[in-house]
């Protein structure tokens, strides 16, 4: 792109702007590098030096140190408040989003290297990201969908009931059991889930079943390497692997139990998190989500206002657990918030427009 020929005032003043988000970002990226460590704090701290590259673009066109500067955006201090307090996943999930609105695509003083730096710079924290999401797997999916469960069918269950025309102490009462029955259930049934994945991916790791019986092959004739074939090792490697592995095992002394030494091409499983903490997330979140409908009931609200107060509480949770999940997923926040809070809210109408046809058929 060509720069135009003279800069006006507005040019240096979006010069100066970018000039401190730069800054500010440098300073994000050292804040979280801070809380790292080994090769996630080089790489935090190299994007950081990158930043510092920009920064000198902008101060080489506006001639020096300008004598009064601007704030840096909005969006950009609160990363950095954030980044030297939290310093977390959420952080970085913010970080992964800002870089993916870089204005340079269209700014005609930056260099084509700018853009293109600040494109990469969207996949490193991206990738940044991605390690702490697969970290966060196992507990975090279940908190969050144990959360939201219990938000929308505690919601739909006692607008439901509440329609009908029924008393506020059945009302509670249905909630309060709605809650206990969801949480034993969602708490059960991620145990299960998690403990059967976890059992499905044990039964793939490779066996040492016939490890003591490898000092009493055939050293010329033997099916070792069908093993490591059935394993996905070419023919030809699978060959020289078990001969190898069959001339170690020949050489070794056999008054000493024969013990192989570890594959070299196995590779771990994805982690999928424990199934006791993810039993437990699940209770406790659907227990955290379910509780927040009956909230009106228990402090003696009833009819009416009481629905109106809960649709209040659950709009507010939904937005924000949907908001979390947009962000951590790399998503738009506003977005999936709506679309949490239209799941929800759909639920609750439907339920409440059967609860009101049943409490009339009844009447």
């Amino acid at each position: 792109m060509s720069a135009p020929a003279e800069p006006t005032a507005r040019d240096r003043r979006r010069w100066a702007q970018y000039l401190v988000n730069e800054r500010a970002e440098a300073r994000v990226y050292r804040a979280l590098a801070t809380r790292r460590e080994g090769e996630e704090r080089e790489i935090l701290l190299a994007l950081a030096d990158a930043e510092g590259r920009h920064e000198a673009h902008w101060l080489e066109l506006l001639g020096g140190e300008p004598a009064r500067l601007p704030r840096p955006d909005f969006g950009t201090r609160a990363l950095g408040w954030m980044a030297t307090r939290f310093g977390s996943i959420f952080v970085l999930a913010l970080a992964q989003n800002a870089e993916g609105r870089s204005p340079y695509d269209d700014e005609p003083f930056a260099t084509a290297a700018m853009a293109a730096d600040e494109k990469v710079h969207h996949e490193v924290v991206r990738g940044l990201a991605a390690r702490g999401r697969r970290r966060l797997s196992g507990t975090f999916r279940a908190a969050v969908f144990g959360a939201n469960d219990g938000l929308v069918s505690n919601l739909a269950l006692v607008l439901g009931i509440g329609a009908t025309g029924v008393s506020a102490q059945v009302v509670l009462f249905s909630g309060i059991a709605g809650l206990l029955a969801g949480a034993l259930s969602m708490g059960a049934g991620e145990f299960v889930s998690v403990r059967s994945q976890r059992e499905l991916l044990a039964a793939t790791e490779p066996s040492d079943f016939a490890d003591a019986a490898l000092p009493d092959l055939d050293l010329d004739a033997n099916e070792l390497a069908l093993v490591y074939r059935t394993r996905g090792m070419p023919a030809d490697e699978a060959l020289e692997r078990a001969q190898l592995v069959v001339r170690t095992a020949h050489a070794a002394d056999r008054s000493v139990p024969y013990t192989r030494e570890p594959e070299p091409w196995s590779e771990e499983h994805e982690l999928v998190g424990g199934a006791w903490g993810a039993a437990i997330s699940s209770f406790l979140f659907f227990a955290s989500g379910a509780i927040i409908p009956v909230l009106p009931w228990i402090f003696g609200l009833s009819g009416i206002p009481a629905v109106a107060v809960a649709l209040v509480l659950v709009g507010i949770a939904l937005l924000a657990t949907g908001a979390m999940v947009g962000l951590l997923s790399g998503g738009p926040p506003l977005k999936r918030a709506l679309r949490q809070l239209a799941i929800g809210f759909g639920a609750a109408a439907i339920t409440y427009a059967l609860g009101l046809l049943f409490g009339v058929s009844m009447g």
